[in-house]
């Protein structure tokens, strides 16, 4: 089945001895997890705060790194400073990501987010033309995206969904802003976080708003008349305001 060509994407290629080791110690998922197919994941900040999130391929010798291109190259930066005496080594690829829908291609891997966001494919080859509404995937799902809902040094990973959507584990040992995301898990009861919400109207991305007059959140990505929200929850009751936009959270 043919795939669509995913831009704004760059692939690296995680190659040495202890590419495994490496990354288990940095990132929030069981790296070990590649035995089993794709692995979505995230780096933190010591402080616990969101940098990039991303998918890793396993490829025999070597493990693909899938992330947004804004964040890229942030990303081999911070990777090489943690990287020290390690037998890794960090390099581009050419490889472009296709996704699709349907039943998963020789090749390619499940999105191990969320069934419906189907399977992506990392080749030299390119897709077809877009034309699935992925926005609208990522809204029923309440998936989000990178540098849209997720805002590096800004967004905390428990209160954008990642532990629904495979992108933490709680039993895999130490990894860096594992002690703020574990406290986070274990000791507080989260008061915001990103939720799909009933749009009427439209209003930009990143639009405040508002309950009975007072700032409850933001809206971002809208389609079909649904979209995603990050709100406060103690504010979040009743039909609220994002400009022009009447928001309603169904929960």
């Amino acid at each position: 089945m043919a795939g669509e060509q995913a831009n704004g994407r760059s692939v690296l290629a995680i190659g040495g001895d202890d590419r495994v080791h490496f990354l288990q110690g940095l990132v929030t998922s069981d790296v070990e997890r590649l035995a089993d197919g794709a692995v979505y994941t995230a780096l933190l900040s010591a402080q616990g705060k969101y940098l990039a999130d991303f998918f890793l391929i396993p490829d025999g010798a070597r493990i693909l790194l899938d992330v947004a291109e804004p964040l890229a190259a942030d990303l081999v930066k911070r990777l090489n400073m943690y990287r020290l005496r390690a037998n890794v080594t960090i390099t581009a690829t050419d490889l472009k990501v296709q996704r699709g829908l349907g039943p998963v291609p020789e090749g390619a891997f499940a999105d191990p987010r969320h069934a419906s966001l189907g399977w992506r494919l990392h080749s030299e080859g390119t897709g077809t033309a877009p034309e699935t509404d992925w926005d609208a995937l990522r809204v029923s799902a309440c998936v989000p995206e990178t540098d849209v809902e997720l805002v590096p040094n800004d967004s905390y990973i428990l209160e954008m969904g990642f532990e629904r959507l495979n992108g933490v584990d709680f039993r895999k040992g130490c990894y860096v802003g594992q002690e703020v995301t574990a406290r986070m898990k274990h000791k507080t009861e989260l008061r915001k976080g990103l939720v799909a919400v009933s749009v009427e109207g439209e209003a930009p991305v990143g639009t405040e708003i508002l309950a009975d007059g007072k700032p409850a959140g933001r809206l971002f990505t809208q389609s079909r008349g649904r979209g995603l929200a990050y709100l406060r929850f103690d504010r979040a009751s009743g039909p609220m305001q994002a400009g022009d936009a009447k928001v309603t959270w169904d929960h």
